[in-house]
């Protein structure tokens, strides 16, 4: 018992037992566990669709698993996997009405008739997660295209690209993705789209074209998205932002509204167009102000992405300073002003994007079945289990000491524990690469252990006190981490970062061993071992 109060007042060990509690909390975002959550996770909310019209809002990137909308049951029915999801979907007629029932709100909606021909709502569900972990394409299924430019492109050039396919991807409702540039060895630029979860047909048809974005008077086109119509889109407080005339109100629903707004400058030919066109339009007005009788639709890739008034004043004028006005809505005034300012941004980077400004072309195309990955990490536990029992025989028969081993594994759990812990909180991806590097931390951290054991146990052959003896062995193990850390550097860029999951998850978890775990061990030891 006095050892074990010595035990939980070391600080070592007690930076070990914060850290392990952390990484518990964002593992599961808060201390309930979440292994029995009912329903299934909305992925995504296809534009246009049903589900969409009803106002069940895509969930944004940002959010983690735990923290995206649930559909807890379907016209009265509880949800306990995806499939149940989509057997009711299917099992739907024509004008139907749907009552989904969310962990947010409930919704309830008519099916129109032309969305039966394939009885699709337009949302996208898997299985409700139980942590913040996220699965990358290997383990979850979906799809992984790697792009490169036709010709050679900056590295603004690039990020322009990514911005404006990220866009594009979510106008087809495909709001559950990653897009990123990336380099290799040699400076060369690339693109990676990661979808998780849907393997969709048309995404290589989607991402092999270049796009367009064009804005429409009356079916009739006043300009298009680039430099060649628009020469100038603000994007600083000074002219953009929320609008200060109408700012924020509540709705009659009880939610609120807000208005932002941003400057554009076209070029003369397309402030003609715009004259020629509204020259010809009437003018309406309501409470808001007065407006001409048409909007000014935009349009990515075909694709309507928003609709806006016209004021009345530009009616007939080749103007070529124009403001653009829309609106974001929330169930509180800061969401609402948040949701304004994304849509807002969302918009700044179609208008200056349009076209890709660099044409792309397919280099390397995978998709998984949710299937095999669900088989992936199957073999992985049972391989991870495998490879603890071997190394608990290994060190059985290296100590034959009980208190030993068992200190030895948890000071290994308790590092594979951090890994899960830090890369829920930095939103990485639990895929095979990153797999990998929690195998290769756990070798390394076995080696580790081994080296601290034995510069402990030398005071049976030698006579060292206990601080120079840890001492010892930590300065060894701290040598090997910085080794192996200035050997991983690399890795970060090669591969066009197809190999950045294994040098993050690597790096990571060596050095939380190496400054939190492996101390820890050490300081346990040395007082279970001393007399």
């Amino acid at each position: 018992m006095a050892k074990l109060k010595k035990i939980f007042k070391d600080w070592r060990v007690l930076i070990l037992i914060f850290f392990l509690v952390f990484s518990y909390i964002t593992l599961n975002g808060g201390f309930v566990p979440h292994f029995w959550d009912e329903g299934v996770t909305i992925r995504s909310v296809a534009q246009n669709s049903s589900a969409a019209q009803s106002g069940i809002p895509s969930p944004s990137p940002q959010l983690t698993p735990l923290q995206k909308e649930r559909i807890l049951s379907f016209n009265g029915k509880s949800l306990t996997s995806a499939l149940d999801y989509y057997e009711l979907e299917q099992s739907l007629a024509e004008n139907s009405t749907v009552i989904l029932q969310t962990t947010k709100k409930r919704y309830t909606f008519i099916t129109p008739p032309n969305n039966f021909n394939s009885n699709d709502l337009g949302l996208r569900v898997y299985d409700a997660p139980t942590s913040n972990l996220r699965k990358g394409l290997d383990l979850e299924g979906g799809t992984r295209v790697l792009l490169r430019p036709a010709e050679p492109a900056s590295k603004e050039a690039i990020e322009l690209t990514v911005a404006n396919l990220r866009e594009r991807l979510n106008v087809y409702g495909l709001s559950d993705i990653i897009v990123r540039s990336a380099s290799d060895l040699s400076g060369n630029y690339f693109v990676q789209v990661e979808i998780a979860g849907v393997t969709e047909d048309e995404v290589k048809d989607l991402l092999s074209k270049q796009g367009k974005f064009e804005a429409k008077i009356s079916n009739e086109t006043v300009f298009f998205g680039g430099e060649k119509d628009i020469t100038y889109v603000c994007r600083s407080a000074d002219c953009s932002g929320i609008d200060p005339n109408r700012g924020c109100g509540k709705t009659q629903d009880g939610s609120y509204a807000c208005t932002f707004f941003f400057s554009i400058a076209l070029s003369p030919e397309a402030a003609q167009r715009q004259a020629d066109i509204t020259n010809t339009l009437t003018i309406i007005g309501d409470t808001q102000g007065s407006y001409l009788s048409e909007k000014l639709f935009l349009y990515l890739d075909n694709q309507e992405v928003d609709s806006l008034n016209i004021g009345a004043e530009l009616k007939g004028r080749a103007t070529t300073d124009i403001q653009i006005s829309g609106s974001g809505v929330g169930r509180t005034e800061q969401e609402a002003v948040s949701d304004a300012l994304n849509n807002m941004k969302r918009l700044q980077t179609i208008i200056v994007t349009g076209s890709l400004p660099v044409k792309l072309e397919i280099v390397k195309f995978d998709t998984i079945s949710p299937t095999l990955g669900k088989e992936f990490l199957y073999n992985i536990f049972f391989v991870g289990v495998l490879a603890l029992l071997a190394v608990s025989i290994v060190v059985t028969i290296r100590y034959r000491r009980l208190k030993i081993i068992i200190l030895m594994l948890l000071a290994l759990l308790s590092e594979i524990f951090l890994i899960l812990g830090f890369s829920a909180l930095f939103k990485t991806n639990l895929d095979l690469a990153a797999i990998a590097g929690i195998i290769i931390v756990i070798g390394s951290g076995v080696n580790h252990l081994i080296i601290i054991t034995d510069g402990t146990l030398v005071g049976e052959a030698a006579v060292l006190d206990w601080k120079t003896k840890i001492k010892n062995a930590m300065s060894i193990v701290f040598g090997a981490y910085l080794v192996n850390f200035a050997g991983l550097i690399p890795l970060w860029f090669a591969g066009a970062g197809l190999l950045k999951g294994f040098a993050l998850t690597t790096i990571l978890g060596a050095s939380l061993g190496v400054l939190i775990a492996r101390p820890a061990y050490a300081a346990v030891l040395k007082l279970l071992l001393e007399e």
